[in-house]
């Protein structure tokens, strides 16, 4: 009896000692993870202030646009003609970095997929893209921007397995029926029968927390997502509340 008793204890023990091993194994992956969104949260930061610096600017360089066409005027009219193409390349050098394809009127939004589409068309992959971003939405800037960050950080790694010529990405977010759709359509290598959460956790790495991350915001605010895998094309399709 006393040696069935020992041999329960160990394998109580064991039991212990697994379970403890699972419980700290949890811990170590959700401080990771939090580690891991903290400094996606903060490179989104990053990237809004930058694209607010180039709003600022340009706005100052409109506010000063009669002073400097009275300049340039003023050059041209004592033929100054050496002193006035000067004074027009200065101008030229200060706008030369600011490079606005999207002006939706939300600034956060409007500064991650200024950086984002621009990274992708600097890449040399062709974009397409149209966004329409409504006044009043449930859904919070910050969450969005994680959703179309990622989508696009995943388009773009995605084309980048394929040949140059054979890159493309597409991109689309308006209303639709009381919802706000937001879809990416991109060239892919890859082609996946089963779009689940087994896809997803085949993923490493930055690729496979992004969509994590995208599918939690979806579910957060109970909408709707879709994958699509075609050869050579991925397709998602997003949906959240307005």
């Amino acid at each position: 009896m006393r040696m069935e008793i020992i041999g329960l204890a160990a394998v109580a023990m064991l039991l212990l000692l697994v379970i403890i091993g699972f419980v700290i194994r949890a811990i170590m992956q959700r401080q990771y993870e939090k580690a891991l969104i903290d400094y996606q949260n903060k490179i989104l930061s990053q990237e809004m202030d930058e694209v607010r610096s180039i709003y600022m600017t340009m706005r100052g360089w409109r506010h000063d646009y009669h002073n400097h066409m009275q300049s340039v005027k003023a050059y041209l009219a004592k033929d100054n003609i050496t002193e006035a193409k000067e004074y027009l390349n200065r101008l030229e050098e200060d706008l030369a970095d600011i490079r606005l394809l999207f002006d939706t009127g939300n600034l956060n939004v409007d500064a991650i997929l200024n950086a984002k589409i621009s990274l992708a068309l600097e890449n040399g992959i062709w974009c397409d893209y149209k966004a329409v971003i409504p006044k009043e939405l449930s859904v919070s800037d910050i969450d969005l921007c994680v959703v179309i960050g990622n989508l696009i950080d995943n388009a773009v790694e995605a084309c980048r397995t394929v040949k140059k010529e054979e890159q493309f990405l597409r991109l689309y977010i308006a209303p639709l029926k009381q919802q706000l759709y937001i879809t990416v359509t991109n060239a892919t290598s890859e082609v996946v029968r089963k779009l689940d959460e087994e896809y997803i956790s085949k993923k490493r790495g930055d690729h496979g927390h992004g969509l994590k991350r995208i599918n939690n915001v979806v579910k957060k605010y109970d909408g709707y997502i879709n994958r699509k895998n075609e050869p050579g094309v991925f397709v998602t399709e997003i949906m959240l509340p307005l």
